[in-house]
């Protein structure tokens, strides 16, 4: 009987790091009603919050990554491990001890850390699959992680909406401290940075990966070099361009829900979930697929043929979300269009990972900046058009932005020259 490799273990404390990530973010969106209503801060003094998280997180994505590259994920995981830990502490507890513009301050500081410490989570991520999977399962390990929260998305918000009706929203962000403890402990005892350096790793499965020599610590002269990677840009620009479309689904599906198609309550939150369940299916069907044609028809063909395809899908789709006169054909175009867009998430990093190799947390560091800074675009362009009811005009905007990304893959050649 063949028995689970290690990597599979490995892998589960990157799921879960991830995960709780994803928890941690989240806590400050669901306790917003209450922070207004508790703290008396408005809607724009909660929106400084969101904006520190997300902009520490967009900066320190290639400083996290080119940090976790040289310092290795056992470091890093644990470290971010840390400062999501203080960070969640401090947004519970600081409320007891101050009040006014002094607890604002200190909270946006709070967030800022969370962000900065959550930056080099994904790059990171990357530097694990690199160094402990084979490349023919690149884009699935991306994929399966991206699904999984993506499912995060669907569920978190409804359970820590009941703690926090059941113990106060500051209790509640206290539990999700917990087992962030309890995993941070356990990834410093049993995480390598390396499958050669785990006692339980046999040749067997050493025997499995690529014959890739580890590459000496990262210097800032190849820093320049994965910078000014031609091909590493254009995948950057072009998740940009698909992170456009993801931020907008992702944040502003719900508000169309209830102010266009007219939901309310319950209804409207169970709703809301079923794109996010599409976007987790997508984005495991394309990490598989994609491994499957790179293997079959190399890593430039194989990597490009999922999102030539699916992105201008994606496109159609967001054009006709507003079109269909149906609540329920509305949902179904919304959950197929963020399923059309998640399937990409495989052939990006995979693709990424494939041109940097022992460089991959500087590469994937790039990447994902240019995926948050898409972002920090979409946000003031989408509330900007909603704002004056332009509901059609910004489904019109992610179907470019969406063909834009599709083109830009055209462009991209994945094989490492030799």
């Amino acid at each position: 009987m063949k028995t689970l490799r290690i990597r599979w273990w490995i892998y589960a404390y990157m799921f879960a790091f991830a995960a709780m990530a994803y928890v941690q973010r989240t806590t400050i969106s669901v306790a917003a009603p209450e922070l207004t209503a508790t703290l008396q801060y408005s809607t724009q003094q909660i929106g400084w919050l969101f904006f520190a998280f997300t902009t520490a997180y967009a900066l320190s994505q290639l400083p996290g990554g080119a940090l976790g590259q040289r310092l290795g994920p056992r470091v890093m995981f644990t470290v971010a491990g840390i400062i999501g830990v203080i960070a969640t502490l401090g947004t519970a507890l600081l409320p007891y001890v101050l009040a006014g513009a002094a607890l604002l301050i200190v909270l946006i500081v709070a967030q800022s850390l969370l962000g900065a410490g959550q930056g080099p989570v994904f790059p990171v991520l990357a530097v694990v699959i690199e160094r402990w999977f084979p490349s023919r399962q690149f884009a699935m390990a991306n994929g399966v992680v991206s699904s999984g929260m993506l499912l995060g998305g669907a569920l978190t918000p409804p359970l820590l909406v009941a703690l926090t009706a059941t113990l106060g929203w500051q209790q509640a962000v206290l539990v999700t401290a917990i087992p962030a403890v309890l995993l941070t402990l356990g990834w410093w005892h049993y995480g390598r940075d390396r499958p050669q350096q785990h006692a339980r790793v046999t040749a067997e499965e050493l025997a499995e990966l690529d014959s890739v020599p580890p590459a000496p610590p990262l210097t800032f002269a190849r820093m320049g070099e994965v910078l000014r990677n031609r091909n590493i840009v254009l995948l950057a620009v072009s998740y940009l361009c698909m992170n456009f479309v993801f931020y907008m689904i992702s944040f502003w599906s719900f508000m169309y829900l209830v102010q266009e198609r007219k939901l309310s309550g319950l209804e409207s939150g169970l709703t809301a979930m079923i794109p996010w369940i599409g976007a987790a299916i997508g984005a495991a069907i394309g990490g598989v697929l994609a491994d499957r044609l790179a293997t079959r028809l190399g890593a430039t063909r194989g990597y490009r043929l999922v999102p030539i395809f699916s992105l201008p899908a994606g496109a159609l789709l967001l054009l006709a979300i507003p079109v269909v006169d149906s609540v329920l054909l509305a949902v179904a175009a919304l959950a197929l269009a963020f399923f059309a867009m998640e399937l990409n998430e495989g052939p990006y990093w995979a693709a990424t990972m494939n041109l940097a190799r022992a460089d991959t947390g500087a590469a994937t560091g790039v990447l994902n900046t240019g995926g948050n800074v898409g972002g920090m675009i979409c946000q003031p362009v989408v509330a900007a058009l909603v704002a004056d009811g332009h509901w059609n005009d910004a489904w019109i905007a992610g179907a470019v932005f969406a063909a834009v990304a599709a083109a830009l893959w055209g462009l991209v050649r994945c094989e490492r020259p030799s």
